[in-house]
């Protein structure tokens, strides 16, 4: 399966367009077909379904539900309550006419006072208030409303988009409907799939209501959802008469006292990613630590030294559990003019944030939130209001493929952009970025150029902790990742 695009709302709304004006395809066709969409997802998701109250608000979005509404009152033995929060006298365009269809089939629309008996009496619950266009904080009995959606325990379907949630960022401001389940139109939006959008959204599908592929041809997303297809195939692609130093050398430049189990989860992800020879090098002695014997451990006494390794390597990853001192510093700055793919992470981006060294050619950089904010001199709360914004500037201001962690992982090289909407929660413990690190260091030694070795990398440590999570839940370790590599790639191809 190829990237699939994902979407802004201005390209939505240019989608809209085109089918509407160039295509000729009418726009209340565009509506009803929405609303038969959403009433075959009632019916197959929700059979027992048989009290469903649908809020709809002002514009297009409530149009979809009043759709929607008529489709479900011709249902035997189905109770609909159509709840308008903006009066049927206010309603323009595509919307005033699907509100006197169903009027016009036998339909009642309950007045804004009664949403909470509607929201305490129904089995099922439809979100069709706001669209992808919504830009401000929602207030007054809109918001309480959704409050009491969230607090009902009831299943929840969001027509389009959960209303406050920001189609281009994932991001909210203020109240904002949890669903169960997202039916989008035309277009898949970015915002589903990172920062809180997925929280909010459930389950997504999306519905193209038969829009002509031409319309496609003529917006050109900005953001894709990464496929590991090609990726897939390059990994098993191993000649039989590899050998270790063919198979890719890496150094792993970290563990200062106290921190070493970081370079460690790093040097042993990357040779279960396919690595065939890992050195590394510790900040201090080794200390009792149980490591992997495939392993080559040592401790650079000078800056020469570390070099002179470095540059015997096919790639290089500095940061998991680095710490920062005179002398990894002074590391740090001789190896960011070697001309090798090296990877960035911890407090190497923190260095790299404090001006203490120049970023390298050919770097991937891998910060979290906090360190992106460091990066870029702005607080986290920017940083997660907008990541896709986020990542597109680290990339073109350091020159680099810079990967910003968190649910929604996003890559970008300043020039394109690919989301990996992979992972669990149970990932939320210590260690897991060291783990990410060595798996796209393993990959950069190999020979995949820093972009693809990125997405990829990101992708399999992500359908690695799907893999685990089934069996051990919350709970789960970062060193139970390196060994269930493979397999876990051996079900998804498996799987497809």
């Amino acid at each position: 399966m190829p990237d699939t695009p994902l979407y802004s709302a201005d390209d939505c709304r240019e989608l809209d367009r085109i089918a509407i004006e160039e295509f000729g395809v009418p726009s209340y066709d565009l509506m009803c077909r929405a609303g038969a969409r959403l009433a075959d997802a009632v019916m197959l998701r929700w059979p027992a379904a048989r009290r469903v109250a649908i809020f709809c608000g002002g514009g297009n979005n409530g149009g979809d539900g009043y759709v929607l509404a008529r489709w479900l009152h011709s249902v035997p033995g189905m109770t609909v309550n159509v709840v308008g929060m903006v009066t049927a006298d206010k309603l323009k365009g595509d919307a005033r006419r699907a509100a006197d269809d169903y009027i016009a089939a036998g339909g009642q629309i309950t007045e804004t006072a009664h949403w909470a008996e509607a929201v305490a009496s129904s089995d099922l619950l439809v979100d069709a208030l706001f669209g992808s266009g919504l830009a401000r904080p929602i207030e007054g009995d809109m918001a309480s409303l959704i409050d009491a959606i969230n607090v009902s325990g009831k299943p929840v379907l969001s027509v389009d988009i959960p209303s406050g949630l920001s189609a281009n960022t994932g991001a909210v401001s203020g109240p904002a409907v949890r669903a169960s389940l997202t039916i989008t139109f035309i277009g898949d939006k970015r915002g589903l799939y990172t920062a809180d959008g997925p929280d909010h959204a459930g389950e997504v599908f999306m519905a193209d209501l038969r829009v002509p592929q031409a319309v496609y041809d003529k917006v050109t997303p900005s953001v894709r959802r990464y496929s590991p297809v090609a990726a897939l195939q390059r990994i098993r692609e191993r000649r039989r008469a590899a050998h270790k130093g063919s198979a890719g050398r890496l150094l792993v430049l970290g563990g200062a006292e106290r921190m070493q189990g970081a370079a460690v989860l790093a040097g042993t992800a990357a040779m279960r990613s396919g690595a065939g020879l890992v050195r590394v090098s510790f900040g201090a002695p080794l200390q009792g630590l149980n490591a992997p014997a495939d392993l080559m451990f040592d401790r650079a006494q000078t800056t020469a030294e570390a070099v002179a390794w470095a540059s015997n390597m096919d790639a290089l990853v500095i940061g998991p559990g680095l710490a920062r001192d005179a002398h990894a510093d002074a590391m740090l700055a001789a190896l960011d003019a070697l001309q090798m793919p090296m990877l960035l992470d911890a407090d190497a981006l923190n260095a790299l944030a404090e001006n203490q060294l120049e970023c390298p050619a050919q770097a991937v950089l891998t910060p979290h939130p906090a360190e992106a904010a460091r990066l870029l001199g702005i607080s986290t709360i920017e940083v997660q209001s907008d990541r896709l914004d986020a990542v597109t500037t680290l990339a073109r201001r350091y020159q680099a493929v810079v990967l910003l962690k968190g649910v929604g992982t996003v890559v970008s090289d300043g020039e394109q952009t690919h989301l990996i909407d992979r992972g669990t929660p149970a990932m939320a413990v210590a260690g897991m970025g060291d783990v990410l690190s060595g798996i796209i260091a393993g990959l950069l030694a190999q020979g995949f150029a820093p972009y693809e070795a990125t997405c990829f990398g990101a992708w399999w440590h992500a359908v690695t902790a799907e893999y685990l999570t089934p069996e051990s839940g919350f709970g789960l370790m970062a060193h139970d990742l390196p060994d269930a590599l493979w397999p876990a790639i051996q079900r998804s191809h498996k799987h497809g």
